[in-house]
């Protein structure tokens, strides 16, 4: 009965000792496999401290964000993520530099009466263009010049 309790005592401590000695993953590996996860999203980061990770960085999406963080989830090991990252903000549509259609119309009603010549915009520039005679290119440039209108680019031809 001693030597059967004994061995039932040493069994219980071997087997308590193998539970116990369950190998614990370190904050270094759960870092590295976190940043494993998400490689794919530059400009990021993850560090990981007592099993939680902590997100940084920024985003293009939030649809980004929200994978990182799912991704990072799946990582065994890490019990919570803290999500301390941001999304970029949408950049401001690029202004077009345009001539003011307001702008236009008059120039184009300016030179309704000159055959051969019009305005347009061309790159965002007023250009003058079309063939015409050497007094009714002096016509066009006074009364464009009349309207005020700033700079613009001549490109008519004169017979």
């Amino acid at each position: 009965m001693k030597k059967t309790f004994k061995i039932a005592a040493i069994a219980l401590m071997v087997s308590m000792t193998a539970v116990s000695c369950k190998k614990k993953v370190s904050d270094a590996e759960l870092t590295s496999q976190a940043t494993t996860a998400i490689t794919a999203y530059p400009g990021t980061s993850v560090e990981v401290k007592e099993g939680e990770a902590h997100l940084s960085g920024v985003f293009a999406t939030e649809a980004d964000k929200q994978a990182a963080i799912a991704a990072l989830k799946k990582v065994q090991g890490v019990k919570d993520v803290h999500d301390m990252a941001t999304v970029a903000p949408v950049a401001a549509p690029v202004e077009v530099n345009m001539v003011d259609a307001v702008v236009l119309q008059k120039v184009n009603d300016a030179l309704k009466d000159i055959p051969g010549v019009k305005a347009e915009d061309v790159n965002g520039t007023l250009t003058l263009t079309g063939s015409t005679t050497s007094a009714n290119a002096r016509k066009v440039k006074e009364s464009v010049d009349a309207l005020k209108i700033g700079k613009y680019d001549n490109k008519i031809t004169v017979k």
